[in-house]
Protein backbone atom coordinates (compact mmCIF):
# COMPACT_ATOMS: atom_id res chain seq x y z
CA UNK A 1 0.00 0.00 0.00
CA UNK A 2 1.52 3.31 -1.06
CA UNK A 3 1.96 6.13 1.40
CA UNK A 4 -0.73 8.78 1.40
CA UNK A 5 -0.74 12.56 1.63
CA UNK A 6 -0.47 13.30 5.36
CA UNK A 7 1.51 10.20 6.40
CA UNK A 8 4.67 10.56 8.49
CA UNK A 9 7.26 8.99 6.18
CA UNK A 10 10.67 9.70 7.77
CA UNK A 11 12.36 10.81 10.99
CA UNK A 12 15.60 12.74 11.22
CA UNK A 13 18.01 13.57 14.01
CA UNK A 14 20.11 16.67 13.51
CA UNK A 15 23.12 16.49 15.81
CA UNK A 16 26.55 17.93 16.48
CA UNK A 17 28.04 14.46 17.08
CA UNK A 18 26.79 11.81 14.62
CA UNK A 19 29.16 9.06 15.84
CA UNK A 20 28.16 9.57 19.46
CA UNK A 21 24.48 9.74 18.52
CA UNK A 22 24.74 6.51 16.53
CA UNK A 23 26.30 4.73 19.51
CA UNK A 24 23.74 6.17 21.96
CA UNK A 25 20.60 5.24 20.03
CA UNK A 26 21.96 1.85 18.98
CA UNK A 27 22.44 0.95 22.62
CA UNK A 28 18.78 1.74 23.38
CA UNK A 29 16.91 0.77 20.23
CA UNK A 30 19.17 -1.77 18.54
CA UNK A 31 19.15 0.10 15.23
CA UNK A 32 21.41 -1.02 12.41
CA UNK A 33 22.98 1.53 10.11
CA UNK A 34 23.60 2.20 6.43
CA UNK A 35 25.50 4.89 4.54
CA UNK A 36 23.20 7.28 2.70
CA UNK A 37 25.46 7.78 -0.29
CA UNK A 38 24.72 11.51 -0.26
CA UNK A 39 27.88 13.27 -1.44
CA UNK A 40 29.41 16.07 0.58
CA UNK A 41 27.51 15.55 3.82
CA UNK A 42 27.49 13.31 6.87
CA UNK A 43 24.09 11.64 6.60
CA UNK A 44 23.56 8.08 7.83
CA UNK A 45 20.46 5.90 7.87
CA UNK A 46 19.12 3.88 10.80
CA UNK A 47 17.10 0.72 10.23
CA UNK A 48 14.87 -1.71 12.12
CA UNK A 49 13.41 -5.02 10.97
CA UNK A 50 15.19 -4.65 7.64
CA UNK A 51 13.48 -1.31 6.88
CA UNK A 52 14.93 2.18 6.84
CA UNK A 53 13.31 4.25 9.60
CA UNK A 54 15.16 7.57 9.45
CA UNK A 55 18.43 9.42 9.21
CA UNK A 56 21.04 11.25 11.25
CA UNK A 57 22.44 14.48 9.86
CA UNK A 58 25.61 16.06 11.20
CA UNK A 59 25.29 19.78 11.92
CA UNK A 60 28.16 21.82 10.52
CA UNK A 61 29.66 24.84 12.28
CA UNK A 62 27.93 27.10 9.77
CA UNK A 63 24.60 25.48 10.71
CA UNK A 64 25.12 25.88 14.45
CA UNK A 65 26.42 29.43 13.98
CA UNK A 66 23.14 30.08 12.16
CA UNK A 67 21.13 28.84 15.13
CA UNK A 68 20.67 25.12 14.37
CA UNK A 69 20.57 22.90 17.45
CA UNK A 70 20.33 19.13 17.98
CA UNK A 71 16.72 18.05 17.49
CA UNK A 72 14.43 15.41 16.04
CA UNK A 73 12.15 16.28 13.13
CA UNK A 74 9.48 14.35 11.27
CA UNK A 75 8.73 14.32 7.55
CA UNK A 76 5.10 14.46 6.43
CA UNK A 77 4.46 13.12 2.94
CA UNK A 78 2.58 15.44 0.58
CA UNK A 79 1.41 15.16 -3.02
CA UNK A 80 3.04 18.46 -4.09
CA UNK A 81 5.68 19.96 -1.82
CA UNK A 82 5.71 23.35 -3.53
CA UNK A 83 1.94 23.74 -3.31
CA UNK A 84 1.97 22.60 0.32
CA UNK A 85 4.76 25.06 1.21
CA UNK A 86 2.80 27.93 -0.34
CA UNK A 87 -0.37 26.84 1.44
CA UNK A 88 1.45 26.62 4.79
CA UNK A 89 2.80 30.15 4.38
CA UNK A 90 -0.64 31.45 3.43
CA UNK A 91 -2.04 29.90 6.62
CA UNK A 92 0.48 31.71 8.85
CA UNK A 93 3.25 29.14 8.93
CA UNK A 94 6.75 29.68 7.57
CA UNK A 95 9.20 28.00 5.21
CA UNK A 96 12.62 27.81 6.85
CA UNK A 97 14.28 25.96 3.97
CA UNK A 98 12.69 26.28 0.56
CA UNK A 99 11.68 23.30 -1.58
CA UNK A 100 14.68 21.48 -3.02
CA UNK A 101 15.42 18.12 -4.60
CA UNK A 102 17.31 15.06 -3.37
CA UNK A 103 18.09 13.15 -6.58
CA UNK A 104 16.34 9.79 -6.67
CA UNK A 105 14.64 10.41 -3.30
CA UNK A 106 12.23 13.32 -3.53
CA UNK A 107 11.59 17.01 -3.03
CA UNK A 108 11.35 18.51 0.46
CA UNK A 109 11.00 21.70 2.49
CA UNK A 110 11.57 22.52 6.17
CA UNK A 111 8.61 24.45 7.60
CA UNK A 112 6.89 25.55 10.79
CA UNK A 113 3.22 25.66 11.68
CA UNK A 114 1.70 29.00 12.80
CA UNK A 115 2.62 28.27 16.43
CA UNK A 116 6.27 27.62 15.53
CA UNK A 117 6.56 23.81 15.60
CA UNK A 118 9.12 22.59 13.03
CA UNK A 119 8.61 19.72 10.59
CA UNK A 120 9.48 18.68 7.06
CA UNK A 121 7.16 18.13 4.12
CA UNK A 122 8.26 15.86 1.31
CA UNK A 123 7.07 14.51 -2.02
CA UNK A 124 8.69 11.08 -2.23
CA UNK A 125 9.79 10.06 -5.74
CA UNK A 126 11.75 6.95 -4.71
CA UNK A 127 8.86 4.57 -5.34
CA UNK A 128 9.59 2.81 -2.03
CA UNK A 129 6.84 2.68 0.58
CA UNK A 130 7.85 4.09 3.95
CA UNK A 131 7.48 1.94 7.08
CA UNK A 132 9.11 4.49 9.40
CA UNK A 133 5.89 4.95 11.35
CA UNK A 134 4.19 1.75 12.49
CA UNK A 135 0.64 2.56 11.40
CA UNK A 136 -1.24 -0.63 12.12
CA UNK A 137 0.80 -2.86 14.44
CA UNK A 138 3.66 -2.39 16.93
CA UNK A 139 7.16 -2.64 15.44
CA UNK A 140 10.30 -2.51 17.56
CA UNK A 141 12.63 0.32 16.57
CA UNK A 142 10.00 2.14 14.54
CA UNK A 143 8.16 5.30 15.52
CA UNK A 144 5.04 4.41 17.50
CA UNK A 145 3.56 7.85 18.23
CA UNK A 146 3.76 11.46 17.00
CA UNK A 147 2.93 14.08 19.64
CA UNK A 148 2.50 17.83 19.18
CA UNK A 149 2.75 20.13 22.19
CA UNK A 150 1.45 23.51 21.09
CA UNK A 151 0.54 26.92 22.45
CA UNK A 152 -2.81 26.76 20.63
CA UNK A 153 -4.28 23.25 20.27
CA UNK A 154 -7.47 24.44 18.56
CA UNK A 155 -5.57 26.37 15.90
CA UNK A 156 -3.16 23.46 15.45
CA UNK A 157 -5.99 20.96 14.86
CA UNK A 158 -7.45 23.28 12.24
CA UNK A 159 -4.08 23.78 10.54
CA UNK A 160 -3.09 20.11 10.34
CA UNK A 161 -6.61 19.06 9.44
CA UNK A 162 -6.71 21.50 6.53
CA UNK A 163 -3.27 20.63 5.17
CA UNK A 164 -3.01 16.89 5.89
CA UNK A 165 -6.53 15.65 6.55
CA UNK A 166 -5.97 14.73 10.20
CA UNK A 167 -9.06 14.65 12.42
CA UNK A 168 -9.69 14.42 16.13
CA UNK A 169 -10.50 10.93 17.41
CA UNK A 170 -11.27 11.25 21.10
CA UNK A 171 -9.50 12.85 24.02
CA UNK A 172 -8.15 12.24 27.52
CA UNK A 173 -8.56 14.70 30.39
CA UNK A 174 -5.18 15.56 31.93
CA UNK A 175 -6.68 17.75 34.66
CA UNK A 176 -4.83 21.05 35.12
CA UNK A 177 -2.62 20.19 32.12
CA UNK A 178 -5.60 20.32 29.75
CA UNK A 179 -6.82 17.84 27.14
CA UNK A 180 -4.78 15.21 25.35
CA UNK A 181 -6.52 14.96 21.97
CA UNK A 182 -5.96 11.98 19.71
CA UNK A 183 -5.44 12.43 15.95
CA UNK A 184 -6.56 10.10 13.19
CA UNK A 185 -5.02 10.10 9.71
CA UNK A 186 -5.23 8.10 6.54
CA UNK A 187 -8.61 8.76 4.93
CA UNK A 188 -10.06 5.45 3.73
CA UNK A 189 -7.17 3.61 5.47
CA UNK A 190 -7.57 5.45 8.77
CA UNK A 191 -5.15 4.93 11.65
CA UNK A 192 -4.08 6.74 14.80
CA UNK A 193 -1.21 9.06 14.00
CA UNK A 194 -0.65 10.64 17.43
CA UNK A 195 -1.99 13.45 19.56
CA UNK A 196 -2.00 17.17 20.27
CA UNK A 197 -1.71 18.70 23.74
CA UNK A 198 -1.04 22.11 25.33
CA UNK A 199 2.56 23.10 26.00
CA UNK A 200 3.75 22.63 29.57
CA UNK A 201 5.33 25.40 31.70
CA UNK A 202 8.69 23.63 31.60
CA UNK A 203 8.53 23.49 27.79
CA UNK A 204 6.62 26.59 26.61
CA UNK A 205 7.67 26.31 22.94
CA UNK A 206 5.52 24.47 20.40
CA UNK A 207 7.28 21.32 19.19
CA UNK A 208 6.78 17.82 17.84
CA UNK A 209 8.00 14.79 19.81
CA UNK A 210 8.44 11.26 18.46
CA UNK A 211 8.22 8.03 20.45
CA UNK A 212 10.15 4.97 19.26
CA UNK A 213 9.26 1.47 20.41
CA UNK A 214 11.54 -0.55 22.71
CA UNK A 215 11.03 -4.12 24.03
CA UNK A 216 11.61 -3.20 27.69
CA UNK A 217 11.16 0.33 29.05
CA UNK A 218 13.19 -0.35 32.21
CA UNK A 219 16.12 -1.66 30.17
CA UNK A 220 15.87 1.49 28.05
CA UNK A 221 16.03 3.68 31.17
CA UNK A 222 19.20 1.91 32.26
CA UNK A 223 20.74 2.29 28.78
CA UNK A 224 19.95 6.01 28.71
CA UNK A 225 21.73 6.58 32.02
CA UNK A 226 24.63 4.30 31.12
CA UNK A 227 25.29 6.15 27.88
CA UNK A 228 25.11 9.74 29.08
CA UNK A 229 21.47 10.65 28.40
CA UNK A 230 18.95 12.10 30.85
CA UNK A 231 15.30 11.51 31.64
CA UNK A 232 12.92 14.45 31.29
CA UNK A 233 9.85 12.36 32.10
CA UNK A 234 10.06 9.05 33.98
CA UNK A 235 8.20 6.07 32.46
CA UNK A 236 4.47 6.79 32.77
CA UNK A 237 1.74 4.23 32.17
CA UNK A 238 -0.37 4.97 29.11
CA UNK A 239 -3.69 3.52 27.88
CA UNK A 240 -3.16 -0.13 26.96
CA UNK A 241 -0.75 -0.84 29.81
CA UNK A 242 2.54 0.20 28.20
CA UNK A 243 4.86 2.94 29.45
CA UNK A 244 6.21 6.09 27.77
CA UNK A 245 9.17 8.27 28.69
CA UNK A 246 10.85 11.41 27.41
CA UNK A 247 14.62 11.87 27.47
CA UNK A 248 17.46 13.92 26.07
CA UNK A 249 20.51 12.46 24.36
CA UNK A 250 24.04 13.61 25.28
CA UNK A 251 23.92 16.34 22.62
CA UNK A 252 20.61 17.73 23.95
CA UNK A 253 18.04 16.41 21.44
CA UNK A 254 14.73 15.39 23.02
CA UNK A 255 13.29 11.96 22.17
CA UNK A 256 10.52 9.66 23.34
CA UNK A 257 10.30 5.90 23.93
CA UNK A 258 7.36 3.59 24.47
CA UNK A 259 7.28 -0.06 25.53
CA UNK A 260 6.22 -2.56 28.19
CA UNK A 261 7.71 -3.32 31.58
CA UNK A 262 9.14 -6.84 31.59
Amino acid sequence: MANQHGDFIWYELMTTAPDAAQAFYSSILGWTWEASGQPGMDYRLFCANGAQVGGVMGLSKDMTDGGARPMWAGYVGVDDVDASANSIMAAGGSVRMGPQDIPGIGRFAFVTDPQGAHFYIMTDTSGVESHSFAKYEPKLGHCAWNELATTDPEAAKTFYGRHFGWVKDGEMDMGPMGRYEFLMAGGSNAYGIGAVMPTMPEMPVSAWSFYFRVPDIDAAVAAIARNGGHLVQEPTEIPGGEFALVGTDPQGATFGLVGPKR
